[in-house]
């Protein structure tokens, strides 16, 4: 259906801007996991018997390095009881390993449902159970990116920024964006800026 023509959509959008395999954590929407593993597999032959009839179909093999979970939560009166994390493709060790290096030592989904408030804050036309309808895809999409290009190139994020004391003992607070942290710009932008485009290289 057309979820699963969606996960298939969003998942090659984001392969395709990835220089390697990052830690893949969904909820247990199974588009995902059917998306991932048509994006990141092999396809092997079977060798030939000889024998009469048709041949055995290839077989379909994921990616080694394809490190994907996903977390279930168990909900009652409407809070988180319970979570299951659970490894879909790769190995726990691996995992391990990878959550070691990143800011959060479990398998979660909090960065993502982050965002996603976000999304639902800065446009009400993503709140869910409300009665702000979109009537145009176009007009809902370039909303979305103005709040993308505001998140990411703007605003800057506390847990990026740092403070230092200057020589007369000041505190002075860098402020850090998303971009600045990727190496795409070396300062927070101006709405004006990111419309003309000038300063990003």
């Amino acid at each position: 259906g057309h979820k699963l023509n969606d996960a298939r959509l969003m998942v090659r959008n984001l392969c395709e801007r990835l220089t390697t395999k990052p830690l893949f954590v969904s909820d247990e929407l199974a588009h995902y996991k059917r998306a991932l593993a048509e994006q990141y597999h092999t396809v092997v032959p079977y060798e030939r018997t000889g024998q009469r009839g048709r041949p055995r179909k290839p077989k379909v093999v994921i990616d080694d390095d394809l490190q994907y979970c996903t977390v279930h939560k168990y909900r009652r009166n409407g809070r988180v009881v319970k979570t299951n994390r659970t490894v879909i493709f790769g190995d726990e060790v691996k995992v391990k390993e990878i959550l070691e290096k990143s800011p959060s030592r479990t398998i979660n989904t909090a960065y993502v449902e982050r965002s996603n408030a976000s999304w639902r804050l800065w446009d009400s036309h993503l709140t869910r159970k409300c009665l702000t309808f979109c009537n145009s895809l176009d007009f809902l999409k370039a909303k979305l990116a103005i709040c993308l290009l505001y998140y990411n190139f703007i605003r800057p994020h506390a847990s990026l920024s740092y403070a230092f004391n200057n020589d007369e003992g000041k505190k002075i607070l860098v402020p850090i964006t998303p971009a600045m942290a990727a190496g795409i710009t070396d300062r927070p932008l101006t709405l004006e800026e990111l419309v003309t485009l000038n300063c990003v290289h």
